[in-house]
């Protein structure tokens, strides 16, 4: 887990060591209003302290303590939702009543989410809202948060609530200039094809295909000024794409080579990129660097 810093706050990692400060913060029944247990009651809260501490989960999710000029005034959790299905994470943010009001909810909520949207590359989160916490709702509402209906809940009626990655800043297309076109949708195509990609446009000096709002063109365009690719050489060395599972990249680098493809670093595979990077890395006829890279980690006890 990381540690996270905005202008008024600190989050960090719970430990056994914030027990004490959680369960003073939750000691104010105002607190609970919106719970279907009184966390009031110190038995309740050191439960609810015991479960955060006891979480196991991915990487870079879990629970944090959000700190004021060094003083413990909330907890907050990106972590994977215990009420949705599905493996997409669930944001929560509780700050102390006496500091309500200031905008602190907001600062610790969007320190979260930039960093499972942003940091973590997590395709979207989740946010359960009661139906009458209109304070938690308004907050939710300006981080983006986009309001997708209601169900029962932790034990009570919430609205469910979604954000997505903001399209700014994210790739819009890549055109590969290639000497071969045939050779291009032989490698590419197969691959791409393999990854989730569909055709999009096609015309007589090219062809892209799409994934979701992003596009991929290999064009064997008259303006070309060199023969071939050369990836040592300044400019594009190679393009990285997630893979869902480990066992999904062995199964691709595999099966590349009837589809114009040659292994890399064959000789560290799949460990070339380092001990915690699981990934294969491809050639295509044209010298166009390919990497797949596992989505789901490194190998137990690496």
């Amino acid at each position: 887990m990381t540690l996270l810093a905005t202008p008024r706050l600190t989050l960090r990692p719970l430990t056994e060591a914030d027990r004490e400060a959680v369960v003073k913060v939750f000691a104010d029944p105002e607190m609970s209003r919106f719970f279907a247990v009184d966390f009031a009651d110190p038995a309740s809260a050191n439960a609810m302290v015991d479960r955060r501490l006891a979480y196991r989960g991915p990487a870079g999710q879990g629970h944090w303590v959000i700190e004021r000029d060094g003083a413990v005034i909330g907890v907050a959790h990106l972590r994977p939702s215990w009420e949705l299905p599905g493996e997409v994470p669930e944001l929560g943010y509780y700050v102390a009543s006496a500091h309500a009001g200031q905008g602190l909810a907001t600062e610790a909520a969007r320190a979260l989410l930039d960093h499972g949207l942003g940091t973590l590359g997590l395709p979207a989160v989740w946010a359960l809202v009661h139906e009458r916490n209109a304070a938690s709702r308004k907050v939710a509402g300006r981080l983006g948060f986009l309001d997708v209906g209601s169900g029962v809940h932790y034990g009570d009626l919430h609205r469910v609530l979604v954000a997505l990655p903001a399209v700014q800043g994210r790739p819009h297309h890549i055109e590969l200039w290639v000497p071969d076109l045939a050779g291009a949708e032989r490698s590419w195509g197969w691959l791409l094809g393999e990854l989730g990609w569909r055709e999009f446009r096609r015309w007589p000096a090219g062809v892209s295909w799409r994934l979701g709002g992003t596009y991929l063109v290999a064009e064997a365009s008259p303006a070309l000024s060199a023969a071939g690719h050369e990836r040592t050489r300044p400019g594009l060395n190679h393009l990285a794409l997630h893979v869902a599972t480990r066992a999904e990249v062995d199964d691709l680098a595999a099966r590349a080579t009837a589809h114009g493809w040659r292994p890399l670093f064959a000789d560290r595979y799949p460990h070339a990129g380092g001990p915690a990077h699981y990934a294969a890395y491809l050639e295509n006829d044209a010298g166009f660097e390919v990497e797949l890279v596992a989505a789901d980690g490194p190998p137990a006890g690496v």
